[in-house]
């Protein structure tokens, strides 16, 4: 199977819904919006044709200088055909919200819970949306990019210390 046979499938059952598409590095990756993904991810998967299956995984990006300023990023194969697809959704911060895909993956379940754990991504319906890896009482989303990246009161990282 070929990306452009799977493109074909998806405009033609989702002609308005697919915002953007992108084929680099031989992966597909399309853009779809909150109220379409979930409907999307369950055509992927009960495809006779297609046949995504397998959910590889499921992140965020954070993108701080953009309106949307946070993408959440859905990674699944079609073993039988060995072709993966990437599903992109862009969302509103600062507290994002999106349905959960375990209605569609039970395996989504843990995925979605990292996200949130490091993000903040909310994923309305979830059944256990809880910290996962960090501490439960912590009130920050540690993979946000909200925080400079170096502390400005190191002196050791001054530039009249390196000849500059």
């Amino acid at each position: 199977m070929e990306n452009s046979f799977l493109l074909d499938k998806l405009q033609g059952n989702f002609p308005a819904q697919i915002n953007e598409i992108q084929d680099a590095h031989n992966v597909l990756t399309i853009v779809v919006d909150t109220e379409n993904v979930i409907e999307v991810l369950r055509f992927l998967k009960s495809n006779k044709e297609l046949q995504f299956i397998h959910l590889t995984d499921i992140t965020a990006v954070h993108y701080p200088h953009l309106e949307k300023e946070f993408a959440v990023v859905y990674h699944i194969h079609s073993l039988v055909h060995n072709i993966r697809i990437r599903i992109k959704v862009f969302l509103h911060g600062p507290n994002p919200e999106i349905p959960t895909a375990t209605v569609v993956w039970k395996g989504a379940n843990w995925m979605e819970r990292e996200t949130f754990d490091f993000f903040g991504v909310n994923f309305i319906g979830h059944p256990d949306l809880r910290r996962i890896l960090n501490v439960d009482d912590m009130e920050v989303f540690p993979m946000r990019k909200e925080y400079p990246l170096e502390d400005p009161n190191r002196v050791d990282k001054k530039d009249l210390y390196f000849g500059r």
